[in-house]
């Protein structure tokens, strides 16, 4: 795959890191973007530092950091997500846009709760329209796993709103180190969400805090 510039918004929360230090280290240019320009700069330093060598990560707002992108990441609170979509919509026109967010609703984060538009992907879809490619990704790894240096036993399921954008998506994840898995219409971005509400139920009752899934049986 060519090279992209990556805008993770949200970008200096844990999984957002995660996913930049990932993306990063294939060399892919990383900018992490933040409502405050200070913290994006700060976690983008940190996220160098931890790297080393010579590879690329910036940090700016998320507008900013929308503007510039090939492909944005929205790894954002679901509380956050429709302004979110709302504000960078005239920026993600003929882009690609991979939803990691999960509609969870504090306290009863571990009970699944869609959202009207059936989940956050769908509505982002909704919001930014037919010019822009949306796919969901991501939402079931532990950010635990994406610092490690290890093979990570856990699978990525990628449901977009087409074939070609699924496919860019698992391309995508498998230059993160991990493997992705073509789930389908973005309509099954539903279970895609739904489901980290269970894992984070299975993490509390079972004492973890990294809980994933495992695709088996296709190869």
């Amino acid at each position: 795959m060519n090279k992209k510039i990556i805008a993770i918004l949200g970008g200096t929360g844990k999984e957002g890191k995660g996913l930049g230090y990932r993306w990063a280290k294939y060399g892919h240019t990383v900018i992490l973007g933040s409502r405050q320009a200070e913290k994006a700069i700060l976690a983008a330093n940190e996220l160098q530092e931890l790297l080393g060598g010579n590879f690329h990560v910036k940090g700016m707002t998320n507008a900013e950091a929308a503007k510039l992108a090939d492909v944005i990441v929205l790894t954002i609170p679901y509380s956050a997500h429709r302004d979110m979509c709302e504000s960078i919509k005239e920026y993600a026109i003929g882009k690609m846009v991979i939803d990691v967010t999960v509609p969870l609703v504090p306290p009863k984060v571990t009970k699944v709760q869609m959202p009207l538009a059936g989940s956050a992907t769908m509505e982002a879809k909704e919001i930014l329209g037919d010019q822009v490619n949306v796919a969901a990704a991501f939402q079931n790894i532990s950010y635990e796993h994406l610092f490690g240096e290890e093979k990570i036993e856990c699978d990525v399921l990628v449901a977009g709103d087409s074939k070609n954008t699924r496919e860019t998506v698992i391309l995508l994840v498998e230059n993160a180190g991990l493997v992705g898995w073509d789930a389908g219409p973005i309509e099954n971005s539903m279970v895609l969400e739904g489901l980290t509400s269970i894992l984070i139920g299975l993490n509390k009752k079972y004492g973890s805090h990294s809980a994933g899934i495992k695709i088996t049986g296709l190869v």
